[in-house]
């Protein structure tokens, strides 16, 4: 099943997710990476079920102009209501706030964090996507969310000695006909490669094209 990654922002470099990706070793995903996508258009995304967005609103790992426009949440947003899916990690909520479009089919965008810490992730109910998952304690950014839609299913929280709240640390939600996953956790290429952590993006991107 062929994705197409978009990814590379000022704080989050491309290699990192790609790191991530490759090593998940799982056959029956193929990544396509996408570091520019301000010439990405509706034909495009006809060749792919799912849309792994991995990049703030950030242009590259160079250059923090904004690269997302009204046509293009408008593209990604139909994209998804026309029954494909969105699978967002990290900084892919980051940037957002005052983008109305992509914001509201991500379900909320992320606020703040503290200082990088050890932060303790926990599945919050039973999931396809939390299945036989055990909390795990690794150094990360520990994203603060603002979680706009109340419809959206909380499947894994995040906690550290850094921040007073617990944290929604992925949501599921539907936009249309399409599904939608958050993933908060993914700052450092170990998070990504945590052995628990790779089982969950696995299980995400396995119930994103359910």
């Amino acid at each position: 099943m062929r994705v197409l990654v978009v990814c590379d922002d000022f704080y989050h470099p491309a290699r990192i997710p790609r790191a991530g990706l490759d090593g998940l070793g799982d056959s029956d995903f193929s990544f396509d990476y996408l570091e520019d996508p301000r010439t990405l258009t509706a034909e495009q995304l006809t060749a792919y079920p799912l849309l792994l967005l991995t990049k703030s609103n950030h242009l590259s790992a160079s250059d923090k102009s904004e690269w997302i426009t009204d046509d293009l949440q408008a593209t990604i947003a139909a994209f998804v209501r026309d029954g494909k899916s969105l699978l967002v990690i990290h900084s892919g909520s980051a940037g957002y706030q005052d983008s109305p479009l992509i914001r509201s089919v991500i379900g909320g965008t992320f606020l703040r964090h503290p200082a990088q810490c050890p932060v303790t992730i926990a599945p919050a109910v039973q999931h396809p996507i939390t299945t036989e998952i055990a909390p795990f304690t690794i150094v990360d950014e520990h994203y603060v969310m603002a979680l706009d839609d109340p419809q959206a299913e909380v499947i894994l929280t995040a906690s550290s000695a850094n921040e007073a709240e617990v944290q929604p640390a992925g949501w599921c939600r539907t936009e249309g006909k399409g599904n939608v996953c958050v993933l908060t956790p993914g700052h450092n290429l170990e998070v990504w490669q945590h052995p628990t952590y790779q089982t969950i993006i696995r299980n995400a991107l396995r119930w994103c094209l359910l």
